[in-house]
């Protein structure tokens, strides 16, 4: 926004405040004076609108082409059917790219504006044209591709001002050739360069003049056909060349111009033989070559004992690889001439994916024995490797470094690979990926290396460890992982410093290595960390996709020296224990690796896939056991209140009322009439039995003709439920009679027997209920949920025991007269 007001101000001082003054003045000249000057300037004020309109419609322009670049420095504007270069480029952008577009000219005013370019990518188009001073305002830019298009010819004026360039890519186009002199003669920054094509077909003397150091040089000439000696000569040093090249003359005259300044050379799809010409004469000295790498190289039994002779006048030379190549022979190679050649100052070679037809009938390259002395590191991966004859492992006598890996050596064989005497100096071995079957024999073979302190025999399928193994007396290192042993044992040497047994599905670990320093246990079965004790000096512990759910503080502090814990990508259960100290142990994120992305929660549900950092549980999560237990209790005392209370109030007792009661309502409302065989049944209180069995029994069972009455203590049922005695006298009765009083209120049987008399009389709504008063009671003493009780006394008539004789016959009479009703 400011750059943009900036600009504002700069076009406002210069285009536009001159006619501001000139208005200003306008009005003060004469008639005739601002008649002439009125037609001049309104052709100026109609250009400064069309400039105007114009830099708004490029902007927009661009904005439509590419949306990107709007309010962006980097405009990404790829793969979207450009046939031109966007207009409206501005000084703020610094990146831009236009690949994989249909763009096929880049003319002089597509970039003018963008003077702060930093890279501009044009790889992939159809550019066959580009306008001399197309790059002239592009003083900043440090990357320019312009591959993969269909330039015919490179023109030095292209790159006249880029005096920033430091990567440049020219390769994939349709140029035979790089001109009569150098393209890049004004690039002095220049770091990588990668040129040529399929048609490329000539290099001439002069093309790289101007380039004095190049970290990266790439050359397609797969079909240069011609090379004019000393044309790469002009370049003091290149980090690392590349170049494809099939052509094993132009090779070796390409190798004498770059001995003094190449560092690692790298050919690719070379076809030997090479000449008989020394690849040394008229190099510079002193060689600056150390590395050498043949890709999908092509050799016969003659060509490599040539190039091996011709290899070793380059004293410099260090390093060589083999990768992707095919040896077309049997190992029948000129061993004699090899030998009179001297000695090689090779120290290390690799060889991966080496194809030899007929592996099987390949020689044992007896004879070379005096050309390995001086080896340091040999690595033959990938290549059918199932012996080395025991001859021939005795010679090499230096080397350090031995890598077998994704070969076919088999246990049975190792005896003669390692024999007694062989690889004396031998420190690392890599015997990885191979179809060794026992432990036991590789561990005796490999004791015979006096010197080797590292031992990977990972991913080969030993399925059973022994109890107990001879090892090399000074392993350190010791690799088993993927080599599906159940368990760990003492074969497992105690001299160990680091150890890995990965992939494994071990389910515990409690072996006993107290100079191990590192262990690797990812991908097995582990539901806890390993002891410390067994491991006290470990520094690094991996434990990564096990069966880990969590780990304790007093676990983690017991490994007292421990500086990195891989434990990352298990299924952690995210208590609050765990949580807390996680999230709360100082410096944790500088022990864990990979922490906290890699560390994710699986359980509770709610938090599943968050971090482990960045969960944080309720209280009640947090102290569930202790929620639990407070609510077992509260219910326990519940229940026990509720029994306590249930026991005081008879609960149980008014339940099977209840029950009793709804048998009752389903039974007939009347007894048949052959079933009523008293004339009342008498419910009284025991304080009142002296007035009911001695004055009213006597009375009415005296009485001519006699009434029959039901008394509960001479006419229950022994050993029968109260309440169905109750039920039972009060439906085989014509009445009920009722001796009220204090005692009777205040007594529960007597409740229970109102109750149940009211629960069966009163809902019939009949007159079967005789109440006689024994003594004055008042109407709230009765309790209220016997409501027509209480209505019925309030209602109706009832019998009150007079204290005179003469008034109680009459009682007498009437009660007689209330039975017989």
């Amino acid at each position: 926004m400011v750059q943009d007001f900036k600009s504002f101000q700069l076009l406002f001082k210069i285009n536009i405040q001159p006619y501001l003054l000139f208005f200003v003045s306008y009005s003060k000249m004469p008639f005739q004076a601002k008649q002439k000057s009125r037609t001049m300037h309104t052709w100026q004020a109609l250009a400064i609108y069309l400039v105007l309109a114009a830099n708004l419609s490029e902007q927009q322009a661009l904005k439509q082409a590419c949306p990107s670049c709007d309010a962006s420095q980097l405009c990404h504007c790829s793969s979207m059917s450009l046939a031109f270069i966007p207009p409206g480029l501005t000084a703020k952008i610094t990146v831009l790219n236009l690949a994989h577009n249909r763009i096929k000219r880049i003319q002089s005013q597509d970039l003018q504006q963008a003077v702060n370019l930093r890279a501009l990518q044009l790889q992939s188009n159809e550019i066959s044209s580009i306008d001399e001073d197309s790059f002239q305002s592009l003083a900043k830019l440090e990357l320019l591709d312009l591959s993969n298009n269909s330039l015919a010819h490179l023109s030095p004026v292209w790159f006249g001002h880029l005096f920033s360039l430091q990567h440049l890519y020219l390769q994939g186009n349709s140029y035979r050739d790089l001109g009569q002199s150098s393209p890049f003669s004004s690039l002095r920054n220049l770091s990588s360069l990668h040129l040529g094509s399929p048609q490329l077909s000539v290099i001439r003397q002069g093309n790289f003049e101007g380039i004095e150091f190049l970290h990266r040089l790439w050359i397609d000439g797969s079909n240069l056909s011609q090379y004019e000696e000393g044309s790469l000569k002009s370049i003091k040093e290149i980090n690392h060349m590349i170049i494809n090249l099939k052509d094993s003359n132009i090779f070796s005259e390409i190798v004498r111009d770059l001995l003094h300044s190449v560092t690692w050379l790298e050919v690719t799809e070379i076809k030997l033989p090479l000449e008989k010409k020394s690849l040394v004469q008229n190099s510079t000295r002193p060689f600056r070559l150390q590395k050498l790498t043949l890709k999908e190289a092509f050799f016969t039994d003659q060509t490599i004992s040539q190039a091996i002779v011709l290899l070793k006048e380059i004293t410099s030379l260090r390093q060589l690889e083999a990768i992707n190549c095919m040896l077309e022979g049997k190992g029948i190679w000129n061993t004699d001439e090899i030998a009179k050649s001297g000695e090689s100052f090779v120290e290390t070679i690799t060889i991966i994916k080496i194809m030899i037809q007929n592996f099987h009938l390949f020689f044992d390259l007896e004879g070379m024995e005096s050309q390995i002395n001086n080896l340091k590191r040999l690595a033959i991966t990938s290549s059918n490797v199932f012996m080395v004859p025991c001859k021939l492992a005795r010679h090499f006598s230096s080397l350090l470094y031995l890598d077998f890996h994704d070969n076919l050596l088999v246990s049975k064989r190792l005896n003669e690979t390692i024999c007694r005497g062989s690889w004396p100096s031998l420190q690392t071995l890599n015997l990885s990926q191979n179809s060794l079957k026992s432990l036991e024999e590789t561990a005796k073979y490999t004791s015979r290396l006096p010197n080797l302190n590292n031992l990977d025999i990972s991913q080969n399928s030993f399925g059973e460890i022994p109890d107990v193994c001879k090892w090399p007396e000074n392993l350190k290192y010791l690799n088993l992982s993927s080599t599906q042993i159940p368990k760990v044992t003492s074969c497992i040497p105690e001299t160990l410093e680091i150890l890995d047994v990965s992939g494994n599905n071990l389910k515990e670990f409690g072996l006993q290595l107290p100079l191990l320093k590192e262990l690797y246990l990812t991908r097995n079965q582990l539901k806890a960390l390993p002891g410390a004790a067994p491991i006290p000096n470990v520094v690094a512990l991996s434990v990564r996709r096990n069966k880990l759910n969590s780990f304790s503080k007093e676990e983690f502090e017991s490994f007292r020296r421990m500086e990195l814990l891989d434990a990352s990508d298990n299924n952690f259960i995210c208590s609050c224990e765990f949580l807390s100290f996680v999230q709360h142990e100082a410096g944790i994120g500088q022990v864990l690796v990979g922490w906290p992305d890699k560390y994710v929660c699986d359980s509770p549900l709610a938090v599943r896939g968050a971090q482990v950092g960045a969960v944080h549980l309720s209280l009640l999560e947090c102290h569930r056991s202790l929620v639990v237990s407070l609510i077992c209790v509260l219910v326990f005392l519940v229940i026990l209140l509720l029994v306590a209370v249930g026991y005081k109030y008879h609960v149980v007792w008014y339940l099977r009322m209840t029950w009793a009661w709804l048998q009752a309502k389903r039974k007939p409302k009347r007894a048949p009439p052959k079933d009523v065989c008293y004339d009342a049944f008498v419910s009284y209180s025991e304080n009142d039995s002296d007035w009911v069995e001695n004055t009213m029994v006597r009375e009415l069972e005296q009485a001519c003709p006699p009434f029959r009455l039901c008394l509960h203590k001479r006419d229950f049922v022994p050993g029968k439920w109260i309440v169905d005695n109750i039920i039972d006298s009060i439906e085989k009765s014509h009445k009920t009679l009722f001796v009220l009083s204090e005692h009777f209120v205040q007594s529960e049987w007597c409740k229970y027997e109102l109750d149940f008399s009211h629960f069966r009389l009163f809902d019939e709504n009949n007159d079967a209920a005789i109440l006689v008063l024994l003594e004055p009671i008042q109407s709230k003493a009765i309790p209220k949920r016997f409501c027509k009780l209480r209505k019925i006394m309030n209602t109706k008539t009832y019998l009150e025991w007079p204290a005179g004789e003469e008034q109680q016959q009459i009682f007498w009479e009437n009660l007689k007269g209330a039975l017989k009703s």
